[in-house]
């Protein structure tokens, strides 16, 4: 069983994807919700973006509610923060930033997001050890 607290923090998960969705649905490129906010893009990327954000707004959704899936869903974020940092360090990257542009605000939400993927780590293990 998922204490309070785990279910609160993958609850958030499913808001902050829920956000993001929209966000990438309207193209309204901000930080935190884009996590390329500054590149170039193309609007149906971002409408398919949204569609595919919404399986982990379910995800996240049901991992609060059953511990069972609460792993899935952490091996699925673990997936994104390597993926994230790949296109980071990636060279198809430096193409569609601007001369000099640094990649510390990419690696800065990628860090965000893998501490939030590391509090979840801790809180699962958390709840296994008091079950």
């Amino acid at each position: 069983m998922n204490s309070k607290l785990t279910k609160f923090a993958f609850l958030s998960g499913a808001v902050y994807f829920f956000f993001m969705a929209i966000a990438h649905y309207f193209s309204i490129k901000v930080p935190i919700l884009f996590v390329y906010w500054d590149t170039s893009f193309y609007a149906y990327q971002d409408k398919i973006i949204s569609f595919a954000v919404c399986a982990y707004v379910a995800l996240f959704y049901a991992a609060s509610q059953h511990r069972a899936v609460a792993l899935n869903a952490i091996i699925t974020l673990a997936i994104t923060v390597l993926g994230l940092s790949s296109i980071n360090m990636s060279t198809e990257l430096e193409t569609v930033m601007r001369a000099g542009q640094s990649t510390a605000a990419y690696w800065l939400q990628t860090g965000l997001i893998f501490s939030y993927l590391l509090v979840l780590i801790i809180f699962y293990v958390k709840d296994g050890k008091n079950s």
